[in-house]
């Protein structure tokens, strides 16, 4: 990275007639996407890509004309099926239900595509100290700010302008297409716009994330509980995804909808560039306590470190957790008379939860989202590492009796026993609002818990895999967000997408007993956690024998 910055320095711009706000710009957004150049088109494929493969698998399941009625009857006045997925306009043709499958979570994952590259290329910057080094050159105030927004704007309209060329490809009508893609790229936008905002309130990259994101899951929230229920329907009205869906691809697309994103998301990012000249490279807007001069004695050793580093994120990962856990299980006991008599709901569902009974194919479906939900936070907790070192705060600790070892098992605690409270909060949440709900708490909350806790082995492989690279190779550890997006997709929606067994397989998740309702088995979880292991042992290793930074 150290010759990368040279590299730019030396192309920056020094005469005085070229220097301006924007100077060194384009410089900046080369260096955005050399850095970049694995991770985004990696998410560009996976996700711009996916949509496309509905098409033939709903043609496929949904021959008839009667069946995609049915469909549509039954999905479109669930609200427990809307809470997930967004009101169905029309899933009577394959464009519709591709619409309806995707267009509330992959404008999710693209959105949090945007906010961490942001973050990564302005906040973090600053952290690093790399930011002001670039700063003594001729480079333009907003030159950062604006390679970041470019970068991220662009990625947003190449994700939608894709996906729609992939659907129009898989024979779906251009102009269903165009209003699904468009509606991806203008939640990116919004998004980026939020995120430059919170890289300017925030003084570290964590708490911008944690801004951004924060506001990223209010927003879904808004959107589901607007979808789901009726009379508070408004709620979707206030949500940049619920924007996105109401453009409604291919059901009579009203196009006029997308100016709603386009201009709050111009709004966002003109703030962004008015609060920038109020603060000083490397401070935010908003004040950082101070601490006391001198530390306790109970401050004084790595875990404790570690612990102020995770805390704050933790506990916003656990209140989301609580809160989605108790939306979720307080739907479940109404999922079967929902969904009635529908053979192909039913058939979804169990292809979702693995069960026959569909309550508890739903509660199976919910505890492994959970798991991957969880597999965010480990890997999110697990790179924390590879940013105190690039930082360069690692090493100067590392320079005290402080050992290596001792060091990274404070990280670790958080990434492997931080996912395991979290799906610990979920199942207790979901199990206990479930269990109301039947009035059966006693019986409930253990199943539950354990269908939860299930994932664990799963979310440790992952976390596990970026481990194993902090310590063999370190500058690929951001990597393992590709690795993660793989796993994910692939359990979210090959299932829809009708991809071979193999291909499934290849998702730990797949192999997680789909509990409630399924036999324990307990092979699958002993090998899953045997490859994490592996894989943290083998990172600590590398990691004691490797140089730092």
């Amino acid at each position: 990275m150290t010759t990368t910055v040279e590299h730019v320095m030396a192309r920056a711009p020094y005469s005085s007639t070229r220097a301006g706000n924007l100077a060194g710009t384009w410089q900046l957004i080369r260096l955005a996407l050399r850095r970049d150049r694995i991770v985004l088109p990696i998410w560009l494929l996976v996700l711009a890509l996916t949509p496309a493969g509905t098409v033939g698998a709903y043609e496929q399941i949904y021959r008839t004309q009667a069946e995609r009625e049915a469909l549509t009857a039954s999905m479109g006045e669930n609200p427990s099926i809307a809470l997930l997925y967004g009101p169905a306009f029309d899933l009577s043709t394959a464009g519709g239900f591709t619409a309806w499958r995707f267009g509330t979570l992959l404008p999710l994952f693209l959105a949090l595509v945007c906010v961490f590259t942001m973050t990564r290329h302005t906040r973090q910057e600053e952290d690093t100290g790399r930011q002001e080094l670039l700063s003594s050159t001729v480079l333009g105030r907003y030159a950062a700010l604006t390679a970041s927004v470019v970068v991220c704007s662009v990625f947003g309209l190449t994700a939608g302008l894709l996906t729609a060329g992939a659907l129009i490809g898989a024979g779906l009508p251009a102009t269903g297409s165009l209003a699904l893609g468009l509606g991806f790229a203008a939640v990116t936008w919004v998004f980026t716009g939020v995120a430059a905002i919170s890289a300017q309130l925030a003084e570290y990259s964590r708490t911008a994330n944690g801004i951004a994101s924060a506001v990223l899951g209010v927003t879904f929230a808004f959107r589901a509980l607007g979808d789901a229920a009726g009379d508070v329907s408004w709620l979707s009205w206030l949500s940049p995804i619920g924007w996105s869906t109401q453009v409604r691809p291919f059901a009579d697309e009203r196009f006029w909808v997308l100016l709603i994103p386009l201009a709050v998301a111009i709004a966002l990012t003109a703030v962004a560039y008015l609060l920038q000249p109020r603060r000083d490279i490397g401070m935010g807007l908003l004040p950082t306590s101070l601490g006391p001069a001198g530390a306790a004695p109970r401050l004084r050793t790595p875990f404790a470190l570690a612990s102020r580093l995770h805390r704050g994120v933790l506990i916003g990962w656990l209140t989301g957790f609580a809160v989605m856990a108790v939306l979720f299980g307080g739907m479940a006991a109404g999922i079967g008379d929902l969904v009635g008599t529908s053979e192909q709901a039913r058939q979804m569902f169990e292809r979702m939860g693995g069960s026959d009974a569909i309550v508890e194919a739903f509660l199976a479906a919910m505890a492994n989202s959970f798991g991957m939900v969880a597999t965010l936070y480990a890997v999110q907790a697990a790179l924390r590492m590879r940013a105190e070192e690039t930082a360069v705060r690692v090493e100067p600790l590392l320079a005290t009796g402080v050992g290596r070892l001792r060091w990274l098992t404070g990280h670790l605690v958080f990434v492997l026993l931080g996912s395991g409270l979290l799906l610990a909060v979920a199942g207790v949440g979901m199990g206990l609002a479930h269990g109301l709900r039947v009035d059966d708490v006693g019986g409930q909350v253990p199943a539950v818990l354990a269908a939860c806790i299930a994932q664990l082995p799963a979310v440790w492989l992952v976390a596990g895999a970026a481990v194993a690279l902090f310590g063999l190779a370190p500058k690929l550890t951001n990597a393992v967000w590709a690795v993660a997006a793989v796993f994910l997709l692939i359990s979210m929606f090959g299932p829809a997408l009708n991809l071979d067994q193999a291909v499934l397989d290849v998702s730990p998740f797949q192999h997680i007993p789909k509990l409630p309702g399924e036999e324990l088995t307990v092979a699958p979880l002993v090998w899953l956690s045997a490859i994490a292991v592996a894989l943290i042992g083998a990172g600590m290793v590398a990691f004691r024998r490797r140089d730092i930074g």
